[in-house]
């Protein structure tokens, strides 16, 4: 499910892990990324980079996706992409993992989430809107990554608002 402009999520902020790789986040992110049901998905995104979603945004996500894959499967046009089909069932299988926050905001990283993030207990994370989810990253992957697309930003906003 697409976000509104009342539900955007921005902002940028520091936190440090825990002794048991615990996060606590923001109030406003905690809520913006848990369902109905207090459920989370955590998901990995990019090496020193980890995700959270409304799990049932999430889930509609992925069904919709797979919806996709099971019509073009039927319709036979995925004969010469089964070991890409098979590839992205592993990437889906490793990929995130349902959560509930504890005290309505506190994460605890899962284990095999924890070295995809790359940083180790009682060390700072970035907490980062990313309009549709909140963004943990490994503060020297997220500086990459700033360094890599702030130069793009203006060309990037004139494109999505054209």
């Amino acid at each position: 499910m697409p976000a509104t402009p009342e539900t955007f999520i921005t902002g940028e902020i520091k936190r440090t892990l825990d002794e048991r790789f615990r996060l606590t986040l923001p109030a406003e992110f905690a809520e913006a990324v848990t369902d109905e049901e207090g459920h989370t998905i955590v998901a990995k995104e990019r090496y020193g980079c980890l995700s959270l979603w409304k799990a049932s945004d999430w889930q509609q996500r992925i069904d919709d996706g797979v919806a996709l894959i099971r019509q073009k499967i039927q319709a036979g046009r995925m004969e010469q992409k089964w070991s890409e089909v098979q590839r992205l069932g592993r990437l889906l299988s490793s990929r995130y993992q349902p959560v509930q926050l504890a005290n309505r905001s506190r994460l605890l990283i899962p284990e095999g989430f924890r070295e995809f993030l790359d940083v180790d207990k009682n060390q700072e994370v970035m907490v980062v809107g990313a309009v549709v989810c909140v963004e943990v990253w490994n503060p020297k992957a997220w500086m990459e990554q700033l360094r890599l697309d702030m130069p793009e930003f203006g060309p990037l906003f004139k494109s999505l608002t054209d």
